[in-house]
């Protein structure tokens, strides 16, 4: 096992492309689901959206879980686990040969990928010095953001070209090149001294968030009031709570009830998830748009929402920079108005004949400046004032609720359109709210403040000790 420090250049490429793996498999099925349901025409379409929805239930569920084993265990024997796991599951998925085994995969996937998230960030940090950690987390942010923002457009190229397979197979490559990199170049880091958290709380958790994810997504069809919702968000709620009384209780818990007395902890929390709940809405009504109101070929739309991701990729390391240098209300600010500004473009100008360059080229350039800028500044706020023995759980809370955020941002687009019919004005309603989300998290950056990492870590409610 490797304990020397690595080059920190090394340890950002091979975390970053670990948790690209990771956030693409969240969106770029998608656009394969309509091969996938020709393939096997006998499974119900019901039983078939599995494939996507224990993706992500099952991600939404293990984050924090997966973040504290990290903490716990070593953020690289976690992450090189999830990693190998990740290649294995997605080799299981390309070679499926009915949709039962193919849910299954996908979910062995989901664990895996809730294994690398956390694990990935906790890894990158300890490699710079504080007053670099601000770009570091725009890299690392982007590289996320872009691989969610470029499923569609990727996964459109390799079903058109190789089959809906192609969509797993593409990821091990990538998985096998990175491994080989995480056992040559990553160091291991832990904090041991607390020992296993209350296995209690991970239950209550990880069973909440499924349930509560579980009830959002058969809200999708616009049935919010039937039993399939209502139980089981009823359910979640009342496991959520014990897990919050559990944890003002134990002595080790899961999650430090104390951490969100962070201000800019729980300020990044909060925008992770209402950001995340108008971005992830956004990618999937761009791609229904162009196909079903302008009609365009899935691959051609694909490649029409690339400008996105580019921006974002673009856009991040300078607001890793302004962070590093301002704070992170210098990122998320702005960012989040960016964005807020490009979905108002498309609410109020865009129409049904196609006017690509006038209206969506410019709208989707300011929604991804804005998706790069706002995920590093978020980044860096929720890890900032964190002792890093809590770098990983941090992490792990931050994509947690940003995973719940996407799954109730698409769940809500749906049942939008599945309401109102899938026509111009149904999309502009749509992209209207989600300029809610973009104020949202600029509200969100100010709360947060000017926070940065700083060598020494300031008077906080949260210690390196166990809380209760």
């Amino acid at each position: 096992m490797r304990t020397q420090p690595a080059r920190p250049g090394a340890v950002l490429a091979v975390a970053a492309l670990g948790a690209f793996v990771a956030f693409l498999d969240v969106t770029i099925v998608n656009i394969a689901f309509p091969a996938v349901s020709a393939e096997f025409a006998g499974a119900s379409l019901a039983g078939l959206s599995w494939v996507i929805t224990a993706y992500n239930i099952v991600f939404a569920a293990l984050l924090i879980p997966a973040g504290r084993l990290a903490d716990q265990f070593g953020r690289r024997r976690v992450f090189l686990t999830g990693l190998a796991l990740f290649g294995l599951a997605s080799a299981a998925c390309a070679l499926a040969p009915n949709a039962g085994v193919l849910v299954a995969a996908r979910a062995v996937q989901a664990v895996a990928a809730a294994l690398l998230a956390p694990s990935s960030l906790a890894l990158l940090l300890p490699a710079f010095p504080p007053e670099r950690r601000g770009a570091v987390v725009g890299v690392w942010g982007a590289t996320s953001a872009v691989a969610a923002a470029a499923g569609p457009a990727l996964g459109g190229m390799l079903v058109e070209g190789l089959g809906w397979r192609a969509v797993f197979l593409v990821n091990v490559p990538i998985v096998v090149a990175v491994l080989v990199a995480g056992v040559l170049l990553l160091p291991e880091s832990r904090d041991p001294r607390h020992g296993i958290p209350d296995v209690a709380s991970v239950v209550l958790l990880g069973a909440g968030v499924a349930l509560l994810s579980l009830g959002i997504v058969n809200g999708e069809g616009g049935a919010w009031t039937s039993a399939a919702v209502g139980w089981p968000l009823v359910a979640a709620v009342l496991l959520l709570a014990g897990f919050v009384l559990r944890s003002a209780l134990v002595r080790n818990p899961l999650v430090e009830l104390g951490l969100f007395r962070v201000r800019a902890f729980a300020a990044a929390t909060a925008g992770y998830f209402l950001y995340s709940a108008a971005f992830f809405a956004l990618l999937l009504s761009n791609v229904l748009f162009l196909t079903g109101v302008w009609h365009l070929d899935v691959l051609v739309a694909g490649l029409a929402v690339t400008p996105g991701p580019l921006m974002a990729a673009l856009a991040a390391p300078v607001a890793g920079r302004l962070t590093d240098r301002f704070g992170a209300r210098a990122a998320i600010v702005p960012g989040g108005l960016l964005f807020a500004a490009g979905t108002l473009l498309l609410a109020t100008q865009i129409g049904a004949a196609p006017d690509y360059a006038a209206v969506f080229l410019p709208a989707a350039m300011l929604t991804g400046a804005g998706t790069g800028t706002v995920y590093a500044g978020l980044g860096a706020a929720s890890v900032a004032q964190l002792p890093p023995s809590r770098f990983a759980t941090g992490s792990a809370v931050g994509n947690c609720a940003r995973q719940i955020g996407a799954v109730l941002g698409v769940a809500l687009l749906l049942s939008g359109l599945g309401a109102a019919g899938a026509q111009l004005g149904a999309f502009r309603t749509a992209w209207a709210v989600m300029v809610v989300g973009g104020v949202g998290a600029a509200a969100c950056g100010l709360v947060a403040g000017a926070v940065r990492a700083r060598r020494s870590a300031p008077p906080q409610p949260v210690t390196a000790e166990p809380l209760g």
